[in-house]
Order: structure tokens, then sequence, then C-alpha cells
């Protein structure tokens, strides 16, 4: 590398507020993948402890919703406000505050001894998962310039996301069998320590950036919006589609989502800058994001269900079923994302990786029944899952942060958050719903003796396996279309020649040096 190459990459290291050693972006990293870590156990993590919490606590079927309502509601509404915090206060500053603000908040929810302090510290959990998602994936994305070793931390990132949910299920096992469900919950407490020390130790500090400005309006539009949403969502989940209140939140949340948009595009300094959502690299990975968290929610739950009330798996019996497809998990996204994308691009990674977890999802829809042996259909369709899910995961994290400012990383980062977060609160009330539906019409038809209930939920499984694995091939369709071919160093190059040369063609085929400092 030149001495001018080596320079301007010391320089932009040193204003995104990383160091610049080679070794040192790699132990930032564990910091950046442990946070992950912290918000994507908690989606799985908290489900397995509930019953356990809900008789200690003594609350009822109805209130336990508002456990997992209340994070949800909280993490959704704030994700854009957190990303652009991130932006204006800095990421060291942020990914520190959330982190010990999400520990404290777990150890409350972790002492709670009531159903209204649990709620409390759910919802804050909430909030500073809110300040703490963005903050870790920006940090990750302005650490990590040069398109090698932006595509291999990308993978590890990647394999952490998409496998987090089921490390969940395994350590809430573990730790509700063996210790309280009150652990699964402290847990946190422990990954913050290590994760705030890390983060003390090789995050340098930023200054404020005064380029970057809070746009309120919008910030109430959005955050209103997406609760709204999020909570109608969860509201057909448990009263039906065609409740009231469901589709006053619903309809409330479209406009003030199109409210929000039109606001975009006319304030000085928006929350989210529409060209970030309009570049097609970009576009197209959120779209695969928030797809794919619909019917992947399908994989966690019904599974779950299957393995522990059909085949009598003990909860952590139920985690180890999983390994397999954490450890396809990690090796399909760092191989797709550090190996295959720069030399074809996401393109036809990510519609390969949704149609694979479609056929995982087929194949368990086909061959479901009161005895289905793990070892001859589970265990393949979950190595199918999982090696699809890393292909998605590892590309469309890689590609939604792409070429993005350094000043609007933070929001960039929280958009991929939103998208899980609504495209997971999406699955979760469609898919129960058609479950529920499905399991109600087989009971009328085949009467309520106790091989017929058994049955009755094997065929709502299913039926949720099939509708995800026809979301996921849908969606395989939908990003196809919509992301552009070629990698993405290529289009960086071209945008960088033409906005130096307007007045001249770019070469399709150019490409942008991995030395260029402004390959973000």
């Amino acid at each position: 590398m030149s001495e001018p190459a080596v320079a301007a990459v010391s320089q932009r290291a040193g204003l995104s507020g990383v160091a610049s050693e080679p070794a040192r972006r790699w132990w930032i990293l564990g910091v950046v993948g442990l946070a992950q870590l912290m918000v994507v156990l908690d989606a799985t993590i908290v489900n397995i402890a509930l019953p356990s919490a809900q008789r200690d606590l003594g609350f009822s079927i109805a209130d336990r919703q508002w456990v997992v309502t209340a994070y949800s509601l909280a993490f959704g509404g704030l994700l854009l406000l957190g990303g652009r915090l991130s932006d204006l206060l800095g990421r060291r500053r942020m990914l520190i505050i959330g982190l010990v603000g999400f520990a404290a908040a777990s150890a409350l929810g972790g002492a709670s001894t009531s159903f209204a302090m649990l709620v409390i510290g759910r919802g804050a959990q909430g909030l500073f998962g809110a300040l703490l998602a963005p903050a870790a994936l920006s940090t990750l994305t302005v650490t990590f310039t040069d398109p090698a070793e932006r595509g291999r931390a990308f993978g590890v990132y990647g394999a952490i996301a998409g496998a987090g949910g089921a490390v969940g299920l395994l350590l809430g096992g573990v730790l509700t069998e063996y210790l309280s469900w009150r652990w699964c919950l402290y847990v946190n407490v422990v990954l913050a320590v290590v994760a705030v020390a890390g983060a003390v130790r090789l995050l340098a500090a930023q200054p404020r950036d005064p380029s970057v400005e809070i746009d309120w309006p919008g910030t109430v539009l959005v955050a209103t919006g997406l609760v709204a949403v999020v909570y109608g969502l969860s509201e057909a989940a448990t009263k039906g589609w065609g409740a009231t209140t469901t589709l006053a939140l619903l309809i409330a949340g479209v406009v003030l989502l199109v409210a929000f948009v039109l606001v975009e595009r006319r304030v000085q300094h928006p929350l989210l800058p529409l060209p970030i959502v309009l570049n097609r690299f970009r576009g197209g990975a959120y779209l695969a994001i928030g797809l794919s968290a619909i019917g992947v929610f399908g994989i966690f739950l019904f599974l779950t269900y299957y393995l522990q009330l059909t085949l009598a798996y003990s909860p952590v019996k139920s985690g180890l079923a999983f390994l397999p497809m954490i450890a396809a998990i990690v090796v399909a996204s760092t191989t797709s994302s550090g190996v295959l994308m720069p030399r074809v691009g996401p393109r036809p990674l990510i519609p390969a990786g949704l149609l694979l977890a479609a056929g995982g999802l087929a194949l368990l829809a086909a061959r479901l029944s009161l005895l289905t042996s793990y070892l001859d259909w589970i265990l393949p369709a979950l190595l199918l899952m999982g090696a699809g899910l890393g292909l998605v995961f590892g590309c469309g994290l890689n590609s939604a942060t792409y070429g993005t400012r350094a000043a609007d990383a933070g929001v960039a980062s929280a958009l991929v958050n939103t998208n899980q977060q609504v495209g997971g609160s999406i699955g979760t009330a469609l898919l129960n719903t058609l479950a529920a539906s499905a399991l109600t019409s087989y009971v009328l038809i085949h009467g309520h003796s106790p091989l017929a209930l058994a049955q009755a939920a094997v065929h709502s499984y299913v039926v949720g396996f099939w509708v995800s694995a026809a979301i996921l091939a849908g969606s395989a369709v939908v990003c196809a279309l919509v992301l552009p071919s070629g990698t993405l160093a290529s289009a960086a190059g071209r945008a960088d020649l033409a906005a130096a040369q307007p007045t001249e063609e770019t070469r399709p085929t150019e490409e942008m040096s991995a030395r260029d400092h402004r390959a973000v």
C-alpha cells in the first residue's frame, strides 16, 4: 500500500474514532459482536424464561404478552433516533451508554418482585437496546473500510445476527433448567461488563459532529408510527386481524410513516436521508433482511414447540438440536460475505440464500409427523436453513451499510434493526394467526381426542412452515428484481468517478481500489 493511501486510511480511522491497527480492528469486532449478541439473544432467551417467570410472579397468560411487547415497542420505536444520536454524539459514547443501560435494565428485570417491575425492566431494555444496536453496527461499518477485511468482518457479524436466536434458545434452556429464569436476564450484565471494558480500551472518543442535527418532527412521526405498527401487530397476534384495535393501530401507523417520508423529503436535516434507502444495493438488502425476518419466525417458534411438545425434548435438548443450524449459519455467513460477495456481488447470493432457507422449511413441512426422525429429516432441514440464512445475513448486513457517509452510518445501521423488528412482528402476528386457525379447523373436523389434538398441533406447525417457505421464496424473487448486478466495490467506484468527472461516461467494469479511503 502506498504512503498516501496509508495516510488516507489512517486519517479516515481517526475521524471515525477507532484505531487503525489491523489487530485492534479485529478486537473491536469482538466488542461489537458481543454487543450484537446481547440484543439478538434477548429475542428468544426471555421467551424460554417466561413460563417460569409467570409461575414465580403470578401474572396471567393475557399479561404475559406485555413482557415481550414492552421491549418491542421501545426498541422498534426508538431505533432511528438511537441511530441518529450515534451520528451526533459519537458511536463510542452511545455504545457504552447502551451497554451500561441495557445491563442495568436487565438487572432490574432479573430482580423483579412483581409483574409491573418486570415490564418496566423490559421496556428499559428496549430503550437502551435502541441506542446499543445502531451504535454497534455503525462502529463496525466505519472500522472496516477495506473491502476484503469488511467482507470477513460482516460475515462474522452476520453469523452472530443469524445464529443469536438459536443460541438464545440453548442458553435460555440451560439457565432456566439449572439456575433460574432470572439468569436469562442477569446474563446480560456479565456480557456487558466485558463489552464495556473492551469499548473503553479500544475505541477512541469522538467529538460531537456539528453537521448532524436531530429532525424532531420526523423523529416524532417515525417513533409513533413504528410503535403503532408494532403494537398493532402484537394485537393481531392475540386478538385477530379484524379487531377494531388492531385495524386502528395499523392504519394509524401506516399514515404516520407515510407522513414521515413526506417530511423527510422536505426538511434540511432529515432523520433518514432518503438516498440511503433508494440506493438499490442498500434498498435490496433492507428488503432481504425485513422479509427474511418474517419467514424466519416460523423456524424458531414452531420447531421449538414441535421438539418440546410433540417429541418431548427438554429445553436444553431443544437448544442443542439447533446447534447444527448455528454452525451452518456461521460457515455460510463468513464464506459468502468474505469470499463470494467481493467476486459476484449480493444479487446472486441473497436470493439463493432465501431459496435455500425456503427449501429447508419445505422439507420440514413435507416430512413432519408425530414421530419424525431428527437425524433423517429435521437435521438436513436445519442445515439447509442455516446455510441459506447465513448467505442472507452475511451479504445483507454488508450491503445494507455499504457506501454510507460516516455521518449517516448510525441511522443506516438503525434501519437494519428496524427492518428486523418490524419483519419479526409481522411474522409473529401472521404465522401465529394462521397456525391457530389451522389447529382449530383440524379439531373441528377430526374431534378432540388426545391423538387428534396432537395431530392438530403438528398440522398447525406444517401450515406455519409452508407459509414461511412461501414467504422466503417470494422474497427471493423480489430481491432478485431489486438488487442490481455487480459488486459493491465496482458500484462505489463508478459513483466516485462520476462525481469527479460528471460529464464522462464510466465503464461498467470499473473497480474501486481496495486501498481507496473513500470506500465507505
